[in-house]
């Protein structure tokens, strides 16, 4: 792959806040299609949600009971302005569909066009009242050792730093705990075991009251004993932060669950972090196949040193993804992390990269890969 372009999973719903539109029927699309447009806002058709940050990022949703069904197998978060529309009078069938997707109207087109539009109105007016969502980003290793709880780490610093607002999400259990590495193991604050969500949405002002901050980085980490975590309550923080306006950094095992899926899936950008070396890049070549089945907007963050030689731009082409950047090796990291959690300097190779990958998730060049 010689070139890329990385840019938000779900394209233009992302951009246009249009309404998501799941509906086989043509009759009933073309309904549809006509409210939408005396509304004002797009219809954009499709046969389910690419991903959860698609699903959550429509000023509407409007499906049939059969898409309602699907949407509800894959434990979408609940969400404002879901509408089941049909051509019939609904029946038990589609009142338990809207029930599993948690639908607030069920309509029935064309004779209640008046009802949809008073619904697209109200959701007219809330994108023009939105505030900006944050970005969310996805970092995982290419190898065991690779550093991207440390990248992670340095990702939710930068974006801190610079952007104001910044959760840390640890969604690898096995890790021991990504606040050893942000420093905050001894801050109160609730980790993974503590936090009860049942889905649904959560305020992020109230998740983050309830979390430990060190470095203008909200943190939620596991703990030492290990465990899944449960992909709905780690959707619903995902989607708190970013409508809270925060940039969202997930630190995802290299392993495949349904967790790091979920989280994979919300993110804008996924950065796959590889050392330099002909192992690493073998093992990072399986694990980008994995990661892009799930979101195929994912490049590589190259960490040095290169013991052969092997240059970043290699690494991207052995890999098939998009070089994001590259750092050299910084050897007193480790021993810092021994100490007390993961120090920065303004210029160090980690910022720059840290940086970098912040800036094109931000402004979606065209990225080389060769």
């Amino acid at each position: 792959m010689a070139r890329g372009r990385v840019c938000p999973q779900g394209g233009s719903m992302a951009t246009t806040r249009g309404v998501l539109a799941l509906i086989e029927d043509p009759a009933l699309r073309g309904d549809v299609d006509r409210v939408c447009a005396a509304a004002g806002l797009p219809a954009v058709h499709a046969y389910e949600p690419s991903s959860r940050r698609v699903w959550a990022g429509a000023a509407a949703v409007l499906l049939d009971a059969r898409a309602a069904h699907r949407c509800a197998q894959r434990a979408l978060p609940r969400r404002a302005r879901v509408v089941l529309v049909g051509r019939c009078q609904p029946g038990v069938a589609e009142w338990e569909a809207a029930i599993a997707v948690g639908a607030q109207r069920v309509l029935t087109l064309p004779g209640q066009d008046a009802e949809l539009m008073a619904e697209l109105a109200d959701a007219s007016e809330s994108v023009r009242d939105d505030a900006p969502r944050g970005t969310v980003l996805a970092v995982i290793a290419g190898r065991g050792g690779a550093g991207a709880s440390v990248f992670a780490t340095a990702l939710a610093r930068t974006a801190s730093a610079n952007a104001g607002e910044a959760l840390l999400i640890d969604v690898d259990p096995w890790g021991g705990g990504i606040d050893l590495v942000l420093g905050s193991e001894a801050d109160s604050g609730l980790r993974w075991p503590d936090l009860m969500l049942q889905g649904g949405r959560v305020a992020y002002p109230a998740l983050r009251d309830a979390l430990p901050r060190r470095h203008g980085v909200t943190v939620l980490s596991c703990n030492r004993t290990g465990g899944d975590i449960d992909p709905v309550p780690l959707g619903a923080v995902i989607e708190a932060g970013s409508r809270g306006g925060a940039t969202v950094v997930c630190d995802v095992a290299r392993r495949s669950t349904t967790a790091a899926e979920t989280a994979l899936a919300s993110a804008d950008l996924v950065a796959v972090v590889v050392p330099a070396d002909v192992r690493s890049c073998a093992a990072a070549a399986a694990v980008a196949r994995w990661v892009t089945t799930v979101n195929p907007n994912a490049g590589v963050v190259v960490r040095g040193p290169a013991p052969g030689g092997l240059r970043s731009r290699r690494v991207a082409e052995i890999v098939e993804l998009p070089l994001l950047a590259a750092m050299r090796a910084q050897p007193a990291v480790a021993r810092v992390l021994e100490r007390d959690g993961l120090r920065l300097r303004r210029q160090s190779p980690l910022v720059d990269a840290a940086g970098r990958v912040l800036a094109i998730v931000r402004e979606h060049p065209v990225v080389e890969a060769a």
